[in-house]
């Protein structure tokens, strides 16, 4: 005869409820102007470590998260992608309402969801977007000038986006790498480029397998060189094959780049992202 579930295996099998941890994807949008990036550093603010605490204060233990691209200082997200794991029992809204209400001005989450346990922020990443956002135009904006990028010089987005053309495709950007990136291979597959003028405002738009350090803003100075006349078209080809990072113009500034997107495989079905930023 079977005994019956004694006190103490009622206690181990409530135990183990309450120790198993569900792992959840959530979508952040930040400004990303008052923040030394977005990796959590002691003594400065940081987007990281704006989330983790409001995380964890409906957690109510710490939580930690993983990001799909850490963003320098000055960079913004409307599309980043972040995970983590916890054993707090809350509703998706519970955890949505909840995190916004603790964060502060500048960030905010679109949507929190549950996904399976072998879900990655980074790694199960296919691709990545980013938008680069330059107001053309004699003077300087004062209400943009931490959202956009700034050029005086008359800018012609029609040989921006032919140069541009040259780095679609598989190859070697060690000509736009920052000399402190950490990437493993500087080969990475850009599957789009789009460069367009709408008034005052010429917006870039790049989607690859995965960007080196500062790549999006070298190739920024580079198509912007091209578009003030200073280079020939042919240049970004020239500085691609050069593979010399020496060889390329200008870092553009951190203030008009955009996180806009994280692509990963339909079987997460992760919610859609957010639109990107658009001035006109």
């Amino acid at each position: 005869m079977s005994r019956p579930a004694s006190n103490a295996d009622d206690t181990v099998n409530e135990g183990s409820k309450r120790a198993r941890t569900r792992r959840y994807a959530a979508c952040v949008e930040y400004d990303g102007a008052p923040f030394s990036g977005w990796q959590r550093q002691d003594g400065t603010p940081t987007v990281q470590g704006a989330v983790e605490q409001a995380l964890s204060f409906v957690a109510d233990h710490p939580v930690s998260v993983v990001c799909a691209g850490r963003t320098d200082a000055g960079v913004h997200a409307t599309g980043q992608v972040v995970h983590f794991s916890t054993p707090a029992e809350r509703s998706e809204f519970g955890w949505l309402r909840g995190t916004n209400s603790r964060l502060p001005g500048g960030v905010a989450v679109h949507w929190i969801q549950a996904v399976d346990d072998d879900f990655h922020a980074r790694f199960k990443a296919r691709r990545r977007c980013y938008r680069y956002v330059i107001a053309n135009q004699r003077v300087k904006p004062a209400l943009l000038r931490q959202q956009v990028s700034w050029d005086y010089r008359a800018l012609d987005a029609d040989r921006m986006a032919l140069a541009a053309g040259s780095l679609l495709g598989r190859h070697d950007f060690s000509a736009f790498r920052a000399a402190a990136c950490q990437s493993r291979s500087p080969v990475k597959t850009l599957h789009r480029i789009e460069v367009r003028r709408q008034e005052r405002f010429i917006c870039i738009d790049l989607e690859a397998d995965g960007f080196l350090h500062h790549m999006v803003r070298n190739i920024a100075g580079v198509l912007m060189t091209i578009g003030a006349g200073e280079q020939d078209v042919s240049w970004c080809r020239q500085v691609l094959e050069a593979r010399d990072r020496a060889k390329g113009g200008v870092t553009a500034p951190a203030a008009g780049l955009y996180l806009t997107g994280v692509r990963y495989d339909d079987l997460y079905a992760l919610p859609q992202t957010p639109p990107a930023p658009c001035f006109w």
